[in-house]
């Protein structure tokens, strides 16, 4: 059973609009309210494309190699299941992308953002 990854796909496309704003917005400024709304525009379009990655790759998983292959997995398992089965082309930096999305849902400090 294929999965429908229209909104998978719509998420990459406004994250990848938002890096295009930013990169020609936001070059060679100093910090400015349009910066920061900016700022967080990108970093909420990586959190919630992320979400989305991560998911859509589970749910192929247990549709593709079982559910109960994947009961209690950590990120880090999932990732490999996913490199196994070809989803992914390295683990370290999904677990890179993971990292990150942490520490912007959790730390609110501009050199984060950067």
């Amino acid at each position: 059973m294929p999965l429908d990854l229209s909104s998978l796909q719509k998420a990459v496309n406004s994250l990848e609009r938002a890096i295009k704003v930013a990169d020609r917005v936001i070059k060679d400024r100093v910090n400015t309210d349009e910066e920061e709304v900016i700022r967080a525009g990108v970093i909420q379009n990586f959190e919630f494309t992320y979400e989305l990655c991560w998911k859509f790759m589970k749910r192929w998983l247990e549709i593709n190699i079982g559910g109960a292959n994947l009961d209690g997995a950590t990120r880090r398992e999932l990732f490999r299941e996913a490199y196994k089965s070809g989803l992914i082309e390295d683990v370290d930096n999904w677990m890179e992308y993971h990292g990150a999305r942490n520490e912007t849902s959790h730390t609110y400090g501009d050199d984060k953002a950067v």
